[in-house]
C-alpha cells in the first residue's frame, strides 16, 4: 500500500497545528506558501486542504531559483471557475505584495542584501559599533537628501509640493529641543553605555569558551 506525497504533507500539517495550537491558541491558519515560480498541480490540491481549515486562504510561492534574478513572492487567492454540475476547476487570483518588517528585523534584511555582493555569497554579523555607524550614515544621507530638496524649492528649480512640506514641519516638531552639550552628554553616555554592554558580552562568550576546553580537558 502506497500514499501520495500530498496526503502525507498534509498529515503532517494537520498534526504541527495541532501542536501548535496549544503553545499559541490565539494564532490561526490565513494560509499557505510554496517554494517555486509557478502555481502546479499540487497547488489545488492543497489549496483545497488549507479551504477547510481557512475561509478563502492565501496562497504565496517564494522563487528560491531566482529565475528572475530576484526572489520574487506571489500570493494569491482561489475561486471556482466552470459549469455548475459540470466540472469545476479554480482559477487562482494574484493579489498585491507589500513588503513590512520591523525595526529589529532590518539587521538581518541588511545582512542579507551585503551578501548580493560577497563572492563567496556569505557574510557576518556586523559588531554593535558597526551597526551604529551605520545607521548614523543612512540619517544622514536621508538628511542629506532633505536639505538638497529644499534649497531647490528655495530657489525655484523645483515646484514646492504641499504635503512634503507637511512631512517636514512634522518631523521639525518631533524633535525635542535640546541643546547641543546636552545631546552630546546624551550620546556619549548612550555610546560608553553600548561600549560596556560589548564589553561584558565578550566576556562571557570568552568564559563559556574557557569552560568548554577545560570539560573537553
Amino acid at each position: 500500500m502506497c500514499c501520495c506525497p500530498v496526503a502525507v504533507d498534509m498529515e503532517f500539517a494537520k498534526n504541527m497545528y495541532e501542536l501548535h495550537k496549544k503553545v499559541s491558541p490565539s494564532e490561526v491558519i490565513v494560509g499557505w506558501y510554496a517554494t517555486g515560480y509557478d502555481i502546479t498541480e499540487h497547488s489545488v490540491l492543497i489549496h483545497e486542504y488549507y479551504s477547510r481549515e481557512a475561509p478563502n486562504p492565501i496562497h504565496m510561492t517564494v522563487d528560491t531559483a531566482l529565475q528572475s534574478n530576484k526572489m520574487n513572492i506571489r500570493a494569491y487567492v482561489s475561486s471556482q471557475m466552470g459549469v455548475p454540475g459540470k466540472t469545476v476547476g479554480v482559477m487562482f487570483t494574484p493579489l498585491t505584495i507589500k513588503y513590512i518588517y520591523y525595526d529589529t528585523e532590518r539587521i538581518g534584511v541588511d545582512l542579507l542584501q551585503r551578501t548580493r555582493a560577497s563572492p563567496s555569497r556569505t557574510n557576518g554579523l556586523t559588531t554593535d559599533l558597526a551597526q551604529v555607524a551605520s545607521a548614523a550614515g543612512r540619517v544622514q544621507e536621508m538628511l542629506s537628501t532633505m536639505l538638497s530638496y529644499i534649497e531647490d524649492v528655495l530657489s525655484g528649480k523645483v515646484m514646492a509640493d504641499n504635503s512634503v512640506g507637511r512631512y517636514l514641519m512634522d518631523l521639525v516638531n518631533k524633535v525635542p529641543k535640546i541643546t547641543a552639550e546636552d545631546f552630546e552628554s546624551m550620546l556619549n553616555s548612550n555610546i560608553n553605555d553600548l561600549l560596556m554592554v560589548t564589553y561584558l558580552a565578550n566576556l562571557t562568550q570568552a568564559q563559556i569558551a574557557l569552560n568548554e576546553k577545560l570539560v573537553v580537558l
